[in-house]
């Protein structure tokens, strides 16, 4: 026996049930429905061998579904069948017994297609011990049956729970290779909750990178954008707004979030089974479903509703209900620890989009179980499609895809309230962000009063050699107005100098030898000071002596010039030389002369004449 695909939907007035069969006999089908039974049956049609080969192991196609509400056959129903599509579709139209009523959960398929089963007789001492611990809500028809494994007994030590309710144990032992790969914790069979615990937050905390969280912080164009993001489910919340507030109708909700071909086969493959949960349990139940739809609803953000291949990862990751098999007691607990792991591990790190997926949760949670069950069944795929967090499915998802279809509204709806009603801040981390913000703007702060000074500093810098420059020219400008003048003064005191060389002949000969050096060459009349005797006493022919002491200054320096401009006997005529040099021949002058100091000087004998010497030979001849 398989179960076709179906679908159903509903008017005011008449429930229609969809069944598709490709390979089903129209003539030979059995439809029975009473109450909120429905039944459907129908043969395989055995023509060509290739249906043959996709039917040998069917004996025929059966539809039982328990229904919501109550239908009753009043001569209204109808029935067709229809191959235009090219697939055999049954279309039965029920009426129902009570006109107008909603039939809540008609997408829900796993939680119609088992019937329901009537209570077995119990003792009743059992009875009441299980309404009082068991019971959901005090509900009527909450079903009491579990399915009856037999007993085994076993030595193993004892094992500390996880997984869906905390029901599963020792699951991780014979998975020790891809245990790492799946969960955070080491052999979690042996490791109570506390435990997990404390270590989820010692590894959270050395997990912490404050400069990853302040790059995200400072430079958030790229979180910007993702929090602009409005996945799927934010215009089906505004539409149930929408029309909420015009025909005040809460169960028109789930029409708006709509489920594909895909996710119903993946309804119809899961098997309709009850949870006997106490309340505890039910309520780590809950907790954990918060927990793993705020991973859900980060990952669709960050990758703005695409899947890759860190799509699985970021959503066991940021879960401790699946990566650590967190059991928490409070919805602050899940805020909290779901906050600190978006801080720790993803590529994303900043506290915007903690309480953005803490929005988005809100509204699947308002949207109904509709919605979570569409998240659900997402998370499902992407875990099948990831090995080997398909042990994650086995351990949780599948449980929630069947457990959610059976939830009251009321209770998803009060859970919504609930979360609502808590806050969450920086603060409640326990990562010192708060503390980590207000250094970095300070040094942010310090950084840029550093570029100002240095900005100001270069503008002074540019201001101050603009100015050099200007003193610069005004001192050119001013050097050379100096200039002229001290060449006027030179004029006139070359005037003065001239009035001074107005002596006779032999003080003008005296005045023009010390222009005569030892090469016979004359030198300038503006020379530097000379050093006479021991080089220490400096003259110079600017100087403002009296001319009295210039003069005797003048002679002395006449005789020291003398005595260095004299020339080899060959070449000195005889009108120059005077009686006492003819009485007493003058040798070969000496390579060396001694100054006043008594050193030695190199003294070059310059080839040339004298010219002072040819002047003297002239005025003689002249006499």
């Amino acid at each position: 026996m398989i179960t076709p695909a179906f679908e159903l939907t509903q008017d005011p007035d008449f429930l229609t049930v969809k069944i598709r069969m490709p390979y089903a006999r129209a003539s030979e089908f059995d439809i029975y429905f009473e109450g909120e039974d429905f039944k459907f049956y129908a043969k395989p049609y055995f023509l060509r061998q290739v249906v043959e080969k996709v039917c040998k192991n069917i004996s025929f196609f059966a539809c039982r579904l328990t229904l919501p509400g109550r239908i009753v056959e009043d001569g209204r129903e109808k029935a067709s069948y229809n191959t235009d599509e090219g697939i055999g579709t049954f279309t039965i139209r029920l009426p129902k017994e009570v006109p107008g009523q909603y039939f809540e959960g008609l997408d829900m398929l796993t939680s119609l297609l088992a019937p329901k089963k009537s209570r077995s007789a119990k003792p009743l001492v059992e009875e009441i011990a299980a309404s009082a611990e068991l019971s959901e809500e005090n509900e009527d028809d909450f079903d009491w049956e579990m399915e009856q494994i037999p007993y085994e007994e076993s030595t193993a030590p004892l094992q500390h729970p996880y997984g869906f309710g905390n029901l599963r144990s020792g699951v991780f032992q014979r998975l020790q290779d891809e245990l790492s790969d799946v969960i955070d914790i080491k052999d979690p069979d042996q490791t109570p909750a506390e435990e997990r615990r404390r270590k989820r937050w010692a590894a959270e905390a050395a997990k912490f990178e404050p400069d990853h969280y302040l790059a995200d912080f400072f430079e958030d164009e790229a979180i910007k954008h993702l929090l602009k993001y409005k996945p799927w489910w934010i215009d089906a919340h505004k539409k149930m707004t929408a029309l909420q507030g015009e025909s005040h109708q809460e169960h028109d909700s789930p029409a708006f979030v709509v489920f594909s071909e895909e996710e119903r086969e993946q309804m119809r493959k899961f098997t309709n089974k009850s949870y006997l949960l106490d309340k505890r349990s039910r309520h780590h139940v809950y907790l954990g479903l918060i927990d793993i739809l705020l991973a859900y609803c980060y990952e669709i953000r960050v990758n703005e509703g695409d899947k890759n291949v860190e799509s699985s990862w970021n959503i066991r990751k940021l879960s401790a209900t699946l990566c650590w098999l967190e059991s928490f007691s409070s919805i602050h607990d899940v805020l909290v620890s779901f906050g600190r792991r978006v801080l720790c591990y993803p590529l994303y790190r900043h506290f915007g989009l903690v309480t953005q997926a803490f929005s988005d949760t809100l509204v699947i949670l308002q949207l109904g179980k509709a919605a979570v069950l569409k998240c659900l069944l997402d998370i499902h795929k992407i875990f099948m499609e990831s090995d080997p967090a398909y042990i994650l499915n086995d351990l949780f998802i599948t449980d929630y895809c069947i457990w959610i279809q059976k939830v009251k509204s009321k209770k998803l709806a009060a859970l919504c309230e609930s979360l609502q009603k808590t806050t969450l801040s920086k603060s409640h981390m326990g990562l010192e962000l708060e503390e980590l913000e207000a250094a970095a703007v300070l040094v942010q702060e310090e950084e840029k009063a550093l570029k100002a000074a240095g900005t100001v500093s270069k503008q002074q810098l540019l201001c101050s050699e603009s100015e050099t420059s200007d003193s610069e020219e005004s001192s050119s400008t001013s050097s050379s107005e100096t200039e002229g003048s001290d060449s006027d003064e030179q004029e006139s005191s070359t005037s003065k100098d001239g009035e001074i060389n107005s002596f006779p002949g032999t003080l003008q000969e005296e005045r023009t030898a010390p222009l005569i050096d030892c090469n016979g060459l004359r030198q300038a009349t503006n020379a530097p000071a000379m050093e006479v005797g021991d080089g220490k006493s400096k003259v110079s022919l600017q100087s403002t002596t009296p001319p009295g002491k210039l003069v005797e200054e003048l002679e002395m320096q006449i005789h020291s010039a003398l005595r260095l401009s004299e020339q080899p006997e060959g070449l000195a005529t005889a009108g120059c030389i005077s009686q006492e040099q003819e009485e007493n021949p003058v040798p070969e002058p000496a390579r060396f002369s001694e100054d006043a100091a008594g050193k030695g000087n190199f003294l070059e004998v310059s080839p040339k004449p004298n010219p002072l010497l040819f002047l003297c030979s002239t005025n003689e001849a002249e006499d």
